[in-house]
């Protein structure tokens, strides 16, 4: 029987996110979600179970609601490492979950880097 898209979608998620365990060594994890609408995104740490900083399109004072592009993905990227210094995170681990980096994805970490987080 044929993989599904979304069994497909579930194996490379736990493969990149094993893969990035692995070389985690205490640092927190930035992790992405992207939907058909909206990209949201997290520092968490996974030692304590803590999100430290999130950013969404969801959020109505980014002014993004219901929007899914590149200069959306970038806004958001900013405002991710922007919320992360302020909450004394600078060194991160990309988890991109099942997501191809590629478009939303890397324009997000891109502006992230730019931002001053580190990963």
């Amino acid at each position: 029987m044929a993989n599904t898209k979304h069994k497909l979608f579930q194996k490379r998620r736990l493969r990149v996110r094993n893969k990035l365990r692995k070389m985690a060594n205490g640092r927190a994890r930035l992790s992405v979600h992207r939907s058909n609408k909206n990209i949201s995104v997290q520092v968490i740490d996974d030692a304590r179970g803590v999100t430290l900083a999130a950013a969404s399109t969801l959020e109505k004072d980014l002014g993004l609601v219901g929007t899914n592009n590149i200069e959306a993905a970038a806004k958001i990227g900013t405002a991710i490492a922007e919320r992360a210094k302020a909450a004394g995170v600078e060194d991160v681990y990309f988890d991109r979950g099942g997501f191809l980096f590629h478009g939303k994805i890397k324009a997000l970490a891109d502006a992230a880097r730019e931002g001053g987080l580190k990963f």
